[in-house]
């Protein structure tokens, strides 16, 4: 008997059938893997074979490493505005010094590789054992959770061929990567691709990414920042240390997680890392020495996206945007005549087209600090206040719920569904409550307590699921689960998405997606027109009726609920927004041809506005005066337009199992459960025992 088998045979039986199920089950990978790679290699045979000689012909003569030149050092790429003058350039050698590889910290390609392309070092540069293992964990999670391609076929899409997305551009890439795996040696390939990729914030290659973040060379990289910036080309923006922290550290112990699996750290050495929470970051010159307007960073990330970073800095691509220079200018001027003393807060103004998503103006002014690179419009997320609300008024009308017919108690409010669950406890902003009310007069005040309870009734769930219909992006959730303070605006949100959001109710329930650029002429001197620059992405995403109900109450709002500061003589609906502490007061609104977004508040903590020019800030206060500014220069001199009213109103309905509403239908009680011995109850997932 083999010493396997004898111990083996020794073990106990549970553990000898844990051992065999754990190996029938690689052994179902394993065949899984084969059948995905036969597969993918038949497919691939069929592809080429369908394209016939000719085909295979065109793929072998673009497939030629010595006749390709990486994209021309010095094509800067160019900006326009919508009105055609120049909003910037993208310079092509800017913020960018390669280095060798023998110049790196040792552990910036150790990262590199576990992140990126695990069998670096093994594969002949293109990985089918890599394909396969993406394509298995995208199968598995139902979406797109993991790439497929190797470090050398990055380099060669960055560096020669672009991120066309065509089939033969993606046979000619892997050709490519053969071809160039072995004309090049492995560290030659390493070394050209961490000197071009793009760490964020401007820096390209690695030695600028250690000096905008920690203000040394990459020769000097510890092990923790390595991970960090290894961590950053996959999503630059979200995982940007300087305003994403959290996410940041998130990526960072991906990687060392990588490293540990690729065994080029120790247990102690990823235990130690990851249990360090500062990220010891150290701004370098080269971040804050580069001087660009919000929007022409928002648009330059958006372009990197699409093309990646060498293409966009040395493509000599001309962007047309969609920005109004006029309305920027409105926007700057209508927040310093606002906000004009030393020490006031910061404010942020987006605003959008509802017919077509176009952003029109994208501007934000920090009093003391006129460089500030953080993008307050499109990066800040912070509490939404009353805001919010507007997306509980929606839920209940997509409904049935009449606004105007269902009451509720103002008085202060306890909710504490179970002694275990910390007691929710909502006041209104004054303190001062009318008993009942209708939910329409509740929006007017902005009342805390009615919108606590609809809140409950409508269900947090749904509230969410509308805001994300509208328009608003960001996960809503508290750890996998829906607040019901989500509905008085406690969770962080972008100016960005609030926009959307109400441009969706201003478009009649039709959402755009935000759209910052309209076309994009290649070096060519083409226009690009494999991508969907220009064309409007557009949704139902609430009925007409359901838009003009809630909009014809947020129009009361400004003529005579909270939101009065914000009229300027013609047809307008808003609602505005103050967090409990005043840290951050909002004002969103719209005509029936442009919505704009006001955000106010300190950008580096969430400090209480309570002595701004002697008084509190609410979202009536000067969120509302800079909203109303911006809106009376922007479009003032235009004829004034009517919310039209759709041919179909939401049909009202009897408000059944509402908790809190004073006039609810009870919900017929559920049928009797067949009893279940006790012995085989199970809670499903979700399941509350009790």
């Amino acid at each position: 008997m083999s010493r396997a088998a004898r111990g083996s045979s020794a073990l106990p039986p549970g553990v000898r059938w844990r051992r065999r199920r754990r190996e029938r089950a690689r052994a179902r990978r394993r065949r899984v893997t084969v059948l995905l790679a036969v597969g993918l290699v038949g497919s691939l045979g069929v592809l080429l074979a369908l394209g016939g000689f000719g085909g295979a012909a065109a793929l072998s003569s673009e497939c030629n490493l010595s006749s390709l030149r990486p994209v021309a050092i010095g094509q800067n790429s160019f900006v326009y505005a919508a009105d055609g003058s120049l909003l910037g350039s993208i310079p092509a050698e800017r913020n960018r010094q390669p280095v060798r590889l023998a110049s790196i910290s040792p552990w910036v390609a150790k990262a590199t590789v576990a992140i990126e392309d695990r069998r670096f070092y093994e594969h002949g540069g293109v990985d089918p054992e890599g394909i396969v293992r993406a394509l298995i964990a995208d199968v598995r999670a139902g979406h797109v959770v993991q790439g497929g391609s190797t470090i050398t076929q990055q380099l060669v899409r960055n560096l020669y061929i672009g991120k066309e997305r065509t089939l033969k551009r993606k046979l000619v890439e892997a050709c490519l990567a053969v071809k160039l795996n072995r004309a090049w040696s492995k560290d030659r390939i390493l070394q050209a691709y961490v000197n071009q990729v793009y760490y964020g914030n401007h820096a390209y290659g690695i030695e600028a990414a250690a000096q905008t973040y920690f203000s040394r060379h990459a020769r000097g990289l510890g092990l923790g920042q390595a991970a960090l910036l290894a961590g950053l080309p996959q999503a630059p923006s979200a995982f940007d240390p300087f305003h994403e922290p959290q996410e940041a550290r998130a990526r960072r112990d991906q990687v060392l997680r990588a490293m540990l699996a690729n065994h080029a750290i120790t247990p102690a050495q990823f235990a130690r890392t990851t249990a360090q929470r500062e990220l010891h970051l150290k701004p370098g010159r080269l971040y804050t020495r580069i001087r660009e307007p919000y929007f022409f960073s928002f648009v330059r990330d958006e372009l990197i996206q699409e093309y990646g970073a060498q293409t966009v800095r040395s493509g000599g691509l001309r962007v047309y945007t969609t920005i109004d220079p006029r309305f920027q200018r409105d926007a700057v001027l209508a927040i310093r005549k606002t906000l004009n003393e030393r020490g006031d807060p910061a404010a942020a103004l987006v605003a959008i087209n509802p017919r077509n998503g176009a952003i029109r103006a994208m501007a934000a002014v920090t009093p003391n600090r006129r460089k500030n690179q953080f993008n307050l419009v499109a990066q800040a997320r912070r509490q939404a206040g009353s805001t919010f609300k507007t997306f509980v008024l929606t839920t209940a009308v997509l409904r049935g719920v009449d606004p105007a017919t269902t009451y509720y108690r103002s008085a202060p409010f306890h909710y504490q569904p179970d002694p275990y669950t910390p007691a929710w406890d909502v006041s209104t902003y004054d303190h001062t409550y009318v008993g009942t009310t209708s939910i329409e007069n509740a929006t007017l005040r902005s009342d805390n307590t009615v919108y606590a309870q609809l809140t409950l009734d409508v269900g947090p769930d749904q509230v969410a699921a509308t805001a994300h219909r509208l328009g608003v992006e960001t996960d809503l959730s508290v750890n996998g689960s829906f607040v019901p303070s989500m509905g008085l605006g406690a969770i962080a949100v972008s100016p960005l998405e609030m926009a959307s959001a109400y441009a969706t109710l201003a478009a009649g329930g039709m959402y755009s997606k935000p759209m910052a650029i309209r076309k994009v002429i290649l070096s060519t001197g083409k226009e690009d027109a494999d991508t969907a620059w220009g064309r409007p992405e557009r949704t139902r995403a609430v009925p007409p009726g359901v838009a003009y109900e809630v909009t014809r109450i947020l129009e009361q709002n400004v003529l005579h609920g909270t939101g009065i500061g914000a009229y300027f003589g013609r047809p307008a609906a808003g609602k505005t927004g103050t967090t409990d502490n005043h840290a951050d007061a909002w004002f969103c609104g719209y005509t029936p041809n442009l919505e704009a977004t006001v955000w106010v508040g300190y950008p580096r903590a969430e400090i209480p506005m309570v002595a701004v020019h002697g008084i509190s800030v609410t979202g009536g206060s000067f969120p509302a005066s800079i909203w109303h500014l911006f809106m009376d220069s922007a479009i003032g001199s235009t004829p004034p337009k009517d919310f039209v009213e759709p041919r179909v109103l939401p049909e009202w309905k009897p408000f059944v199992g509402a908790q809190f509403a004073l006039n609810a239908v009870p919900a017929a009680p559920p049928p009797a459960a067949p009893a279940v011995p006790a012995t085989t109850t199970s809670y499903g997932k979700g399941a509350v025992p009790g």
